[in-house]
């Protein structure tokens, strides 16, 4: 899933198999069946759920799948899943904060700690990495659809934290509380985004320039987004692309 985006910017460039698409909708598809059934079947009346069906279509998920997600809602109510986030270390001391949508947490937490400790890691306390990280909200808007001056203004009337204008779109920071409020105000003028979420961002982030070390961190983020209770990896890592 998205996790942190420059984690799901390389995935997103290494290109899509088959099979990871069809992981990826398999999870998108669980969190739009979650959060269909915690609220409003409507995604107007549902920031969570209209955030999840933005994610999909940003993966290119097909409307019928969509569709099939939200009327899972009504079907699966003996299946109970919930959000745990689970907290460790990877190589070379890396922190991780992994949330998960689970129906298991037991063989959630036992699957996870396998792979870190298989990587020389371990699974932490609760607590032990997320002093690491703060919670905002993220929005990225192509800069080729868009002018600077009206998402600049948008984001300063809406009460957004900061507005950059980075390399490959502008984004968009809100304090976790008023991300759904910062964003329903660009709804209003924006057609679609290129990635919206709240996620956890490292206070400072480690380098490595090690190449071995580099392509170590995105193998182990590659096994842990291969397990299906995984949805969102935060990393406080500066990665750099491998070839």
């Amino acid at each position: 899933m998205a996790g942190h985006s420059h984690w799901a910017g390389i995935k997103h460039k290494k290109g899509r198999a088959d099979k990871e698409r069809s992981k990826i909708f398999s999870k998108l598809s669980r969190e739009i069946t979650v959060a269909a059934k915690l609220g409003d079947k409507n995604p107007e009346m549902n920031p969570r759920l209209r955030s999840a069906i933005q994610a999909a279509k940003q993966a290119n998920m097909p409307k019928d799948n969509i569709a099939r997600a939200i009327s899972k809602s009504e079907i699966n109510l003996d299946k109970n899943y919930e959000n745990l986030r689970y907290e460790g270390f990877g190589p070379f001391n890396t922190a991780f904060i992994i949330e998960t949508l689970t129906d298991n947490k037991n063989r959630s937490a036992s699957s996870i700690r396998t792979v870190l400790q298989k990587n020389g890691g371990r699974l932490g306390e609760t607590g032990s990495t997320t002093h690491l990280f703060y919670r905002c909200g993220i929005i990225q808007i192509d800069k080729n659809k868009y002018k600077e001056e009206e998402i600049f203004e948008t984001a300063t009337n809406s009460g957004a934290k900061d507005c950059l204008n980075t390399n490959s779109c502008y984004e968009i920071i809100t304090e976790k509380e008023d991300f759904y409020k910062v964003k329903s105000e660009f709804e209003k003028k924006l057609n679609n985004f290129i990635y919206s979420g709240i996620e956890w961002r490292p206070y400072s982030y480690l380098n490595f320039n090690k190449k071995d070390q580099n392509e170590k961190i995105i193998e182990v983020l590659e096994i842990l987004d291969e397990l299906d209770d995984v949805q969102n990896i935060y990393i406080n890592v500066n990665l750099k692309e491998t070839k």
